[in-house]
């Protein structure tokens, strides 16, 4: 199984970008619930956002609430953050997940999650 992100890059505040994750090996994409972990420097992984692939739910964390949006392409196996009016502490390599899982609690937590993406790098300068 592999997941590819793509996508970061250095912008200035306020701007937006589009991240991509592209799976592949996996047997069923369409019952894994896919997500968004960010890890800023010095700092864990965090939350960011997820989508579940039983109740299609979207969980996001409240500092990106309103700003990020991810979406999933099934047919392509793919999965994307849409993030807006992004902020200094945006700043973070970004994450793809995928999980089996399917609840809230389950899809907040990194544990949760069987198979990563190698992260792709977002900064955003002030």
């Amino acid at each position: 199984v592999q997941l590819q992100a793509s996508g970061g890059g250095l912008v200035q505040t306020g701007d937006s970008l589009r991240l991509s994750c592209a799976a592949s090996g996996l047997a069923n994409f369409r019952i894994y619930s896919m997500g968004w972990f960010r890890q800023a420097p010095g700092k864990g992984r965090e939350f960011v956002v997820s989508t579940s692939y039983r109740s299609r739910n979207e969980y996001y964390a409240d500092s990106v609430k309103g700003r990020f949006t991810i979406s999933r392409d099934n047919a392509k196996n793919a999965v994307y953050l849409q993030m807006n009016s992004l902020k200094p502490e945006d700043t973070a390599v970004y994450y793809c997940a995928a999980s089996p899982y399917y609840t809230y609690s389950d899809l907040t937590s990194a544990i949760r999650y069987d198979y990563w993406g190698q992260g792709t790098l977002v900064t955003v300068s002030s």
